[in-house]
């Protein structure tokens, strides 16, 4: 039996997100992580349809305008977006499908799969984020000072997620996410097809009030 969820992951920039979910991915080749779409360029080493798909901004407002976009963005002056056909599809398949998005795209993918299993990952603290964006050497300090006003918004969103975790230590976060995961293979709404379908007797059988 084949089982299928849709698994929202967000956090600020700097936390470890995209570690985690590529760690995820490669050890459970089942959860699919559809290509975004954006307008920004392509960074060294970056392939268009691997990476991203990278489109200018006029063909991205047009896919605004022809509702293609399960939830898009916009992030730093960029604009990022999800096909709402590429996810319906990989669902319909029973496949299981993996966004990491903003806490933006978060609330639109509820909206539109309200049984979502959305997670946020956390820093340890505030200041360990601003360490860790030092310590990347890819922002000059304005920069840095932009995404922590980001993360600070970001972060302030967290009631609205199913699930918190804490990337302190990366071994920890990342068997914690993997539980998530195993656990919401088992809610009702996943299971209940099958359980209907081996003991279907169960739907007749009276109830006590």
């Amino acid at each position: 039996m084949t089982f299928s969820c849709l698994f929202v992951i967000s956090g600020p920039s700097g936390v470890g997100k995209t570690s985690l979910v590529n760690a995820l991915t490669d050890a459970n080749p089942d959860i699919n992580n559809p290509v975004s779409y954006t307008t920004r360029s392509p960074r060294p080493g970056e392939q268009p349809g691997i990476d991203y798909h990278f489109v200018d901004v006029e063909r991205f407002r047009e896919m605004i305008a022809d509702n293609e976009f399960l939830e898009h963005a916009e992030v730093f002056g960029n604009h990022y977006g999800t096909s709402r056909q590429a996810v319906r599809q990989q669902l319909d398949e029973g496949k299981s499908v993996l966004l990491e998005i903003d806490w933006q795209g978060a609330a639109q993918a509820r909206r539109l799969f309200a049984d979502a299993v959305t997670i946020m990952v956390l820093p340890p603290s505030i200041h360990n984020l601003r360490q860790r964006l030092q310590q990347r050497r890819q922002d000059n300090a304005g920069a840095i000072d932009q995404r922590m006003q980001a993360a600070t918004n970001e972060l302030s969103h967290y009631r609205e997620f199913d699930y918190l975790i804490i990337n302190d230590d990366f071994d920890t976060a990342l068997r914690q996410l993997q539980s998530v995961v195993a656990a919401s293979y088992l809610r009702r709404c996943v299971q209940q097809d099958s359980v209907s379908e081996f003991l279907p007797e169960l739907d007749k059988a009276p109830r006590d009030n």
